[in-house]
């Protein structure tokens, strides 16, 4: 389905970027992955891409805060696989605080890479595509991009900044044959929402299991987390030609979570 294509994906060393990398290689794109970790454990998620898919794989370490490490990365796309055709801004952090007592560098952390990471990777990704006449933009944004919960004020700020930015991108682009839209999961099971289990379980003084249950129960009414792999079908789908008229749409994955 994407034979030829070349994506890529922000944050794909782990969780939900690593499970939509697999997917767009699954469909044959070539993918660049982006991320921080062990170096030689980067290395096996590489290969093994290659290995299973059949297709290429490269990796560049670009710190998303950072503007001009974007452009190299889009440049390195381009210079790899000769094009950046998908691009899938999925990279982002988290802190929780009250309002009043949110430390003014972790407010300047998340707005850079959950926001303005964004908006750059798609900057200098978006006159490659212009020039085919054939681009897909997917942001992941999540429920945060669409409702708020306390003590989020900087990524839910930042996650609606990306429903809105995905939205004015769809506009300048339409007719072009470049499309944009933003997928809003609700709880997955990674590395960011384990940290957020395991801090309740320690605040509330509780197992890591209920705290577990605790955080589906409160906001996801289906009790179960959705899937890395589930997301990356429906970025797959959206890189899709089948997708083609879907445009400045944001999509929940988040089992009834925005319905209550």
């Amino acid at each position: 389905m994407l034979k030829g294509k070349s994506a890529i994906v922000t944050g794909s060393t782990s969780g939900i970027g690593l499970g939509i990398a697999r997917s767009l290689a699954a469909k044959g794109a070539n993918i660049l992955l982006n991320g921080f970790g062990d170096p030689a454990e980067i290395e096996k998620i590489r290969q093994a891409i290659e290995s299973e898919f059949g297709v290429k794989a490269a990796y560049n370490g670009a710190d998303i805060s950072k503007p001009e490490q974007i452009e190299a990365m889009v440049n390195q796309c381009v210079e790899t696989f000769g094009a950046v055709d998908i691009l899938v801004n999925n990279a982002g952090i988290q802190h929780t605080a009250a309002v009043e007592d949110f430390p003014q560098a972790k407010w300047d952390a998340i707005l850079a890479i959950n926001l303005s990471g964004v908006f750059w990777g798609i900057h200098y990704a978006l006159p490659h595509m212009k020039a085919k006449g054939w681009g897909r933009v997917i942001n992941i944004a999540s429920v945060h991009g669409l409702i708020a919960s306390k003590h989020k004020a900087a990524y839910v700020a930042a996650k609606h900044g990306v429903v809105g930015l995905s939205k004015v991108v769809a506009l300048e682009t339409a007719g072009t044959g470049v499309t944009c839209n933003t997928i809003c999961p609700g709880w997955v099971l990674t590395p960011l929402v384990q940290k957020q289990i395991d801090d309740m379980a320690a605040r509330e003084g509780i197992t890591v299991a209920a705290a577990q249950e605790k955080l589906l129960k409160e906001k996801q009414p289906s009790g179960q987390f959705a899937t890395p792999d589930q997301l990356g079908e429906l970025a797959a789908f959206l890189a899709s030609d089948a997708a083609a008229q879907m445009t400045g749409a944001a999509l929940p994955m988040d089992g009834g979570w925005t319905s209550q």
